[in-house]
């Protein structure tokens, strides 16, 4: 890895060699979601998505493409560590809110870092998250400039959630559950495969793409385009949907908005995820 490129990637201002403090890791996360889409763009071009690390900084450092959380969090635990961050790779298992099912055993991947003893969630591969690390060691409402969110214990289980607000009020919303217990990364190519190729998973169901913005949420999927902004109120976000896209059209979002360019021929999809057989 060269780190500076990847820093440079990210449009990040940290300068090496630095230290590897809760700031740095905060303004690596902000950064990172800023500039690298969570998108599953491979899997819809007819080719197969590669875990290995050298094939991950390639593909998100050097083709400026993005990916999703195995390459998105892999990529940024590597990253992580060699910059002398303590980092620990946790699976996890996400809410589907299409189905409102959980998916298998490792479902997701996820990062722990302990900065001077302390705990904190880091995860720039799941798309409408939290940006900045949520620290492990409170169980109250974390506020941060896109949302608020919690870790909530249960005995082994932790959840990460996001408080939603609707005329009913407000209430917090399930994004996945997890526990403490360190992985390898070989523990995922299972899972990797699964999600390029079952019925019950989001990424093989839909072609998408997703950035987050300073003032909202750009995200493509299928042939719609969602443009999601904040507002200065305490009501929900304004969201402005165009659908039905030409192919055209959506490579010229792919470029202008995403910066990516792909170099086979993408198949848009969308349709219905199956609920999974068994109850995770």
């Amino acid at each position: 890895m060269d780190v500076q490129k990847y820093l440079l990637r990210i449009g990040c201002s940290v300068s090496c060699p630095c230290s590897p403090t809760l700031d740095t890791l905060c303004s690596l996360h902000l950064c990172h979601l800023l500039s690298v889409p969570f998108e599953n763009l491979t899997i819809h071009t007819g080719e197969c998505v590669n875990l290995e690390l050298p094939l991950l900084y390639d593909k998100i450092v050097l083709k400026r493409r993005g990916g999703f959380c195995y390459e998105n969090n892999g990529l940024f635990s590597w990253l992580l560590s060699q910059l002398g961050f303590e980092v620990e790779i946790l699976a996890a298992q996400v809410k589907n809110r299409f189905t409102g099912c959980y998916g298998p055993p490792f479902d997701h991947l996820i990062i722990m870092v302990t900065i001077d003893g302390e705990r904190w969630l880091c995860d720039v591969g799941f798309g409408a998250g939290f940006q900045r690390p949520l620290s492990l060691e409170k169980d109250g409402a974390q506020t941060q400039s896109h949302g608020v969110y919690r870790v909530r214990a249960n005995r082994d289980l932790l959840f990460m959630e996001t408080r939603s607000e609707s005329d009913n009020g407000a209430s917090w919303v399930e994004l996945y559950k997890f526990t403490l217990q360190p992985c390898q990364r070989e523990d995922f190519t299972t899972m990797c495969e699964y999600h390029q190729t079952s019925s019950s998973s989001i990424f093989f169901c839909k072609s998408l793409c997703t950035l987050l913005l300073p003032d909202g949420r750009i995200t493509l999927m299928g042939r719609n385009l969602i443009i999601t902004h904040l507002t200065d109120d305490d009501g929900p976000p304004v969201k402005t949907t165009k659908t039905d896209l030409t192919d055209e059209e959506i490579i010229q979002i792919l470029r202008e908005k995403f910066g990516i360019v792909l170099m086979s021929s993408l198949i848009t999809k969308d349709t219905e995820i199956v609920p999974p057989s068994l109850n995770y």
